[in-house]
């Protein structure tokens, strides 16, 4: 047995749209890879064909998780039914807890013809699944910077490195972006019990199973850790860029329809019942 993080899955993402016809690459949230607790659901959007989004997200409903919006290039307008409205740029991350109900809409707006971001659904747990919904607007200059031999990470949320990130998430999670030059042996060290994944971006990295066998991750791909103590990637000659997702699990049963994640599903069945009736959002 190890006592290091080891691969265990290897997902390519899937192609698909959303929203209003948005293209994008669903990395997790796949009949391949469905979920790794608490992370519902990632979607990679990078595109310099503004055909394939501008039409963007219009209004539609979420309750029972929180997204968290990271845009890498152009711009997204968010707007609300609890009164939030902002504009994300370059660098800056939106962090909106859905809770019991919230109505909103995301609205590329061009830069220079490039989209590129993620979105990734992070579960709640039964007991925060009927909070009040609330949104964090945190822009890039908030969003702390670290470096260390070989590259850097910008640090959304949890502690790297001896900054914490101004993301506040309603479950214990670390989310960093990573940046590793070429040839970068990379090695951090996930809290006990916390299960993590590793989206690789740009570039490509390698990492071992739990038999040693190196294997190489080849943007854009989903690499998947089991196992306690470090885990260590090595970027490859390119260099590679990785958004790091780890969290603590929540270990409860999930029960998913569209933009509703709960436990049950009764409990599905009453947020389509509110909707459809007008009171998801209401107070």
């Amino acid at each position: 047995m190890t006592d290091n993080r080891y691969l265990v899955a290897l997902s390519p993402g899937m192609p698909t749209t959303d929203g209003a016809g948005v293209k994008l690459t669903r990395m997790v949230g796949t009949p391949h890879l469905d979920m790794v607790d608490p992370f519902l659901m990632l979607d990679r959007i990078d595109s310099d064909d503004p055909d394939s989004y501008i039409a963007g997200f219009p209004n539609h409903p979420h309750r029972g998780f929180e997204t968290v919006t990271i845009m890498l290039e152009g711009l997204m307008r968010h707007n609300d039914s609890v009164g939030n409205d902002g504009l994300l740029k370059p660098g800056d991350v939106q962090w909106m807890t859905a809770g019991r109900g919230i109505i909103h809409s995301e609205l590329p707006e061009m830069i220079e013809g490039r989209l590129k971001g993620f979105q990734l659904w992070v579960n709640l747990p039964s007991d925060k699944k009927m909070m009040p919904p609330s949104y964090q607007d945190i822009e890039a200059d908030r969003v702390p910077k670290v470096s260390f031999e070989g590259g850097g990470a910008r640090v959304i949320s949890g502690d790297f490195m001896d900054e914490t990130g101004p993301a506040i998430s309603q479950t214990p999670i670390r989310l960093l972006d990573v940046r590793l030059d070429a040839g970068t042996a990379w090695t951090t060290e996930p809290d006990d019990g916390n299960d993590l994944f590793m989206c690789v971006y740009e570039g490509e990295v390698s990492g071992t199973d739990v038999e040693g066998n190196r294997h190489t991750v080849e943007a854009p791909a989903v690499a998947v850790f089991a196992g306690q103590g470090p885990v260590t990637v090595t970027a490859g000659p390119d260099g590679a860029e990785i958004l790091y997702c780890e969290g603590q699990p929540i270990r409860e049963p999930v029960a998913k329809y569209g933009p509703f994640v709960m436990n049950t599903r009764e409990e599905l069945q009453q947020a389509v019942d509110d909707f459809n009736r007008g009171t998801l959002a209401a107070g």
